[in-house]
Protein backbone atom coordinates (compact mmCIF):
# COMPACT_ATOMS: atom_id res chain seq x y z
CA UNK A 1 0.00 0.00 0.00
CA UNK A 2 2.77 2.17 0.84
CA UNK A 3 4.47 1.90 -2.52
CA UNK A 4 0.95 3.43 -3.92
CA UNK A 5 0.76 6.34 -1.98
CA UNK A 6 4.35 7.64 -1.59
CA UNK A 7 3.48 8.27 -5.77
CA UNK A 8 0.20 9.69 -5.81
CA UNK A 9 1.67 11.87 -2.94
CA UNK A 10 4.82 13.03 -4.57
CA UNK A 11 2.34 13.44 -7.77
CA UNK A 12 0.23 15.84 -6.04
CA UNK A 13 2.99 18.09 -4.60
CA UNK A 14 4.02 17.87 -8.32
CA UNK A 15 1.03 18.96 -9.94
CA UNK A 16 -0.25 21.35 -7.03
CA UNK A 17 3.16 23.17 -6.22
CA UNK A 18 5.94 22.60 -8.53
CA UNK A 19 4.08 23.08 -11.78
CA UNK A 20 2.39 26.69 -10.90
CA UNK A 21 5.54 27.86 -9.47
CA UNK A 22 7.58 26.65 -13.17
CA UNK A 23 4.38 28.31 -14.73
CA UNK A 24 4.56 31.51 -12.99
CA UNK A 25 8.65 31.88 -13.95
CA UNK A 26 7.97 30.82 -17.33
CA UNK A 27 4.81 33.96 -17.51
CA UNK A 28 7.30 36.30 -15.84
CA UNK A 29 10.04 35.45 -18.78
CA UNK A 30 7.55 35.61 -21.59
CA UNK A 31 9.03 38.67 -22.53
CA UNK A 32 12.78 37.72 -21.41
CA UNK A 33 15.04 39.53 -18.83
CA UNK A 34 14.19 43.09 -19.96
CA UNK A 35 10.63 42.27 -19.74
CA UNK A 36 10.47 40.80 -16.18
CA UNK A 37 12.76 44.01 -15.00
CA UNK A 38 10.21 46.56 -16.71
CA UNK A 39 7.31 44.85 -14.74
CA UNK A 40 8.93 45.17 -11.62
CA UNK A 41 10.79 48.91 -12.53
CA UNK A 42 6.51 50.36 -12.98
CA UNK A 43 6.04 53.06 -10.73
CA UNK A 44 2.92 50.79 -9.21
CA UNK A 45 4.67 47.79 -9.20
CA UNK A 46 7.87 49.30 -6.99
CA UNK A 47 4.98 51.31 -4.19
CA UNK A 48 2.99 47.97 -3.92
CA UNK A 49 6.47 45.82 -3.09
CA UNK A 50 7.22 48.80 -0.75
CA UNK A 51 3.77 48.95 0.77
CA UNK A 52 4.03 45.24 1.04
CA UNK A 53 7.23 45.19 2.54
CA UNK A 54 6.40 48.20 5.20
CA UNK A 55 3.14 46.03 5.77
CA UNK A 56 4.89 43.23 6.80
CA UNK A 57 7.31 45.14 9.17
CA UNK A 58 4.77 46.53 10.91
CA UNK A 59 2.91 43.39 11.29
CA UNK A 60 6.02 41.02 12.07
CA UNK A 61 6.89 43.33 14.69
CA UNK A 62 3.55 43.55 16.57
CA UNK A 63 2.61 39.65 16.16
CA UNK A 64 6.12 39.36 17.58
CA UNK A 65 5.73 41.89 20.88
CA UNK A 66 2.01 40.47 20.87
CA UNK A 67 2.10 37.23 20.84
CA UNK A 68 5.41 36.71 23.30
CA UNK A 69 2.64 38.37 25.78
CA UNK A 70 -0.26 36.47 25.27
CA UNK A 71 1.56 33.08 25.12
CA UNK A 72 2.68 33.48 28.66
CA UNK A 73 -0.51 34.76 29.78
CA UNK A 74 -2.61 32.25 28.21
CA UNK A 75 -0.04 29.14 29.44
CA UNK A 76 1.31 30.70 32.51
CA UNK A 77 -0.77 33.25 34.02
CA UNK A 78 -2.98 30.90 36.73
CA UNK A 79 -4.83 34.31 38.05
CA UNK A 80 -7.08 34.11 34.60
CA UNK A 81 -9.69 32.00 34.73
CA UNK A 82 -9.90 28.48 32.83
CA UNK A 83 -12.98 29.51 30.65
CA UNK A 84 -10.99 32.81 30.07
CA UNK A 85 -8.76 31.24 28.71
CA UNK A 86 -10.51 28.70 26.47
CA UNK A 87 -12.47 32.05 25.21
CA UNK A 88 -9.27 33.52 24.07
CA UNK A 89 -7.82 30.54 22.34
CA UNK A 90 -11.49 29.97 20.31
CA UNK A 91 -11.05 33.57 19.63
CA UNK A 92 -7.49 33.32 18.18
CA UNK A 93 -8.54 30.21 15.98
CA UNK A 94 -11.15 32.78 14.47
CA UNK A 95 -8.86 34.35 11.36
CA UNK A 96 -8.17 30.23 10.81
CA UNK A 97 -11.54 29.32 10.26
CA UNK A 98 -13.55 32.65 8.55
CA UNK A 99 -12.27 34.33 5.46
CA UNK A 100 -9.66 36.87 4.89
CA UNK A 101 -12.54 38.83 3.00
CA UNK A 102 -14.84 38.60 6.01
CA UNK A 103 -12.46 39.90 8.25
CA UNK A 104 -12.11 43.09 5.80
CA UNK A 105 -15.59 43.38 5.83
CA UNK A 106 -15.63 43.03 9.51
CA UNK A 107 -12.82 46.05 9.95
CA UNK A 108 -15.19 48.49 7.34
CA UNK A 109 -18.11 47.86 9.19
CA UNK A 110 -16.57 48.87 12.45
CA UNK A 111 -13.93 51.34 11.49
CA UNK A 112 -15.24 52.57 7.73
CA UNK A 113 -15.70 56.53 7.47
CA UNK A 114 -19.57 55.96 7.48
CA UNK A 115 -19.28 54.16 11.04
CA UNK A 116 -19.15 56.52 13.97
CA UNK A 117 -15.72 55.33 15.17
CA UNK A 118 -14.55 55.77 11.40
CA UNK A 119 -15.80 59.53 11.62
CA UNK A 120 -14.51 60.46 14.88
CA UNK A 121 -10.99 59.35 13.81
CA UNK A 122 -11.52 60.91 10.54
CA UNK A 123 -13.15 64.13 12.14
CA UNK A 124 -8.99 63.85 14.17
CA UNK A 125 -7.29 63.39 11.10
CA UNK A 126 -6.73 59.98 11.24
CA UNK A 127 -7.62 57.48 8.38
CA UNK A 128 -8.12 53.69 9.38
CA UNK A 129 -10.20 52.06 6.35
CA UNK A 130 -8.44 52.96 2.45
CA UNK A 131 -5.45 53.87 4.34
CA UNK A 132 -2.17 52.27 5.60
CA UNK A 133 -4.03 51.62 9.14
CA UNK A 134 -6.61 50.00 8.11
CA UNK A 135 -4.34 47.29 5.88
CA UNK A 136 -2.02 46.66 8.94
CA UNK A 137 -5.28 45.98 10.80
CA UNK A 138 -6.57 43.35 8.08
CA UNK A 139 -3.05 41.93 7.73
CA UNK A 140 -2.83 41.69 11.83
CA UNK A 141 -5.92 39.99 12.10
CA UNK A 142 -4.89 36.83 9.51
CA UNK A 143 -1.61 36.75 11.09
CA UNK A 144 -1.71 36.94 14.26
CA UNK A 145 -2.56 33.09 15.63
CA UNK A 146 0.69 32.24 13.70
CA UNK A 147 2.68 32.96 16.28
CA UNK A 148 0.79 32.23 19.21
CA UNK A 149 0.63 28.76 17.97
CA UNK A 150 4.16 28.21 17.52
CA UNK A 151 5.10 29.45 21.10
CA UNK A 152 2.33 28.10 23.54
CA UNK A 153 3.28 24.60 22.66
CA UNK A 154 6.80 25.32 23.95
CA UNK A 155 5.81 26.90 26.83
CA UNK A 156 3.81 23.78 27.97
CA UNK A 157 6.20 21.40 27.03
CA UNK A 158 8.90 23.40 29.06
CA UNK A 159 6.86 23.79 31.88
CA UNK A 160 7.50 26.06 34.50
CA UNK A 161 9.77 25.00 37.25
CA UNK A 162 12.64 26.68 35.90
CA UNK A 163 10.91 29.73 36.16
CA UNK A 164 9.41 29.15 39.43
CA UNK A 165 13.35 28.23 40.92
CA UNK A 166 14.89 31.80 39.14
CA UNK A 167 11.78 33.26 40.83
CA UNK A 168 12.42 31.56 43.99
CA UNK A 169 16.77 32.58 43.89
CA UNK A 170 15.70 36.70 43.40
CA UNK A 171 15.44 36.98 40.32
CA UNK A 172 13.04 39.47 38.51
CA UNK A 173 10.50 38.63 36.31
CA UNK A 174 12.07 40.32 33.14
CA UNK A 175 15.81 39.22 34.28
CA UNK A 176 13.92 35.20 34.37
CA UNK A 177 11.57 36.04 30.96
CA UNK A 178 15.50 36.71 29.16
CA UNK A 179 17.39 34.09 30.97
CA UNK A 180 15.28 31.38 31.44
CA UNK A 181 11.99 31.75 29.41
CA UNK A 182 13.40 33.12 25.85
CA UNK A 183 16.60 30.47 25.03
CA UNK A 184 13.73 27.93 25.48
CA UNK A 185 11.13 29.65 23.33
CA UNK A 186 13.26 31.64 20.78
CA UNK A 187 12.90 29.03 17.83
CA UNK A 188 9.36 29.00 18.55
CA UNK A 189 9.57 32.66 17.78
CA UNK A 190 11.80 32.40 14.85
CA UNK A 191 9.53 30.15 13.36
CA UNK A 192 6.66 32.17 13.76
CA UNK A 193 8.92 35.25 12.52
CA UNK A 194 9.13 33.31 9.08
CA UNK A 195 5.72 32.37 8.81
CA UNK A 196 3.67 35.68 9.81
CA UNK A 197 6.17 37.13 7.00
CA UNK A 198 5.42 34.67 4.30
CA UNK A 199 1.72 35.25 5.32
CA UNK A 200 1.87 38.79 5.19
CA UNK A 201 3.67 38.79 1.40
CA UNK A 202 0.55 36.67 0.38
CA UNK A 203 -2.34 38.29 2.34
CA UNK A 204 -4.85 39.66 -0.38
CA UNK A 205 -8.65 39.02 0.51
CA UNK A 206 -8.55 41.17 3.41
CA UNK A 207 -6.49 43.74 2.38
CA UNK A 208 -8.54 44.41 -0.84
CA UNK A 209 -11.48 44.91 1.16
CA UNK A 210 -10.13 47.50 3.63
CA UNK A 211 -7.16 48.98 1.33
CA UNK A 212 -9.67 49.77 -1.95
CA UNK A 213 -6.70 49.09 -3.96
CA UNK A 214 -5.74 52.65 -4.78
CA UNK A 215 -3.03 52.55 -7.31
CA UNK A 216 0.48 54.42 -5.91
CA UNK A 217 -1.43 55.10 -2.91
CA UNK A 218 -2.86 51.60 -0.91
CA UNK A 219 -2.21 48.86 -3.15
CA UNK A 220 0.08 46.14 -2.08
CA UNK A 221 1.96 43.78 -4.68
CA UNK A 222 -0.77 40.86 -3.73
CA UNK A 223 -3.63 43.12 -5.34
CA UNK A 224 -1.81 44.80 -8.25
CA UNK A 225 -1.09 40.85 -9.33
CA UNK A 226 -4.74 40.84 -8.98
CA UNK A 227 -5.14 43.73 -10.97
CA UNK A 228 -3.07 43.20 -13.92
CA UNK A 229 -4.55 40.09 -14.49
CA UNK A 230 -7.99 41.71 -14.75
CA UNK A 231 -6.24 44.48 -17.56
CA UNK A 232 -4.91 40.89 -19.24
CA UNK A 233 -1.15 41.89 -18.54
CA UNK A 234 -0.60 38.26 -17.35
CA UNK A 235 3.27 38.84 -18.11
CA UNK A 236 3.45 41.79 -15.60
CA UNK A 237 1.23 40.08 -13.31
CA UNK A 238 3.63 36.75 -13.11
CA UNK A 239 6.56 38.85 -12.52
CA UNK A 240 5.56 40.60 -9.21
CA UNK A 241 4.30 36.72 -8.40
CA UNK A 242 7.30 35.43 -8.66
CA UNK A 243 9.34 37.86 -6.61
CA UNK A 244 6.58 37.27 -3.81
CA UNK A 245 6.71 33.21 -4.34
CA UNK A 246 10.37 33.31 -4.53
CA UNK A 247 10.51 35.25 -1.31
CA UNK A 248 8.05 33.09 0.72
CA UNK A 249 9.88 29.96 -0.51
CA UNK A 250 13.22 30.86 0.58
CA UNK A 251 11.77 31.87 4.28
CA UNK A 252 10.11 28.57 4.13
CA UNK A 253 14.01 26.80 3.29
CA UNK A 254 15.40 28.96 5.18
CA UNK A 255 12.88 28.00 8.50
CA UNK A 256 13.65 24.11 7.18
CA UNK A 257 17.44 24.80 7.81
CA UNK A 258 17.41 26.22 10.82
CA UNK A 259 15.21 23.39 12.16
CA UNK A 260 18.19 21.14 11.46
CA UNK A 261 20.13 23.20 12.50
CA UNK A 262 18.72 22.93 16.06
CA UNK A 263 18.64 19.59 16.05
CA UNK A 264 22.53 19.02 15.23
CA UNK A 265 23.14 20.99 17.99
Amino acid sequence: MKKVWIPITYIIFIILIIIPLIRIFTGAMGDGWGGFVDALSRPEALHALMMTGLITIVVTLINTLFGVMLSLYLVRAEWLPSKLKQLLNSILDLPFAVSPIIGGLMIVLLLGPNTAIGSLLNDAGISIVYAFPGMVIATLFVTFPMMVREIMPVLQEIGSSQEEAASTLGAYSWYTFWKVTWPAIRWGVIYGVVLTVARCFGEFGAVLVVSGNIINKTQTATTLVYQDVENFNVTAANGVALVLAAFSVGLLLLMEWAKKRKEVH
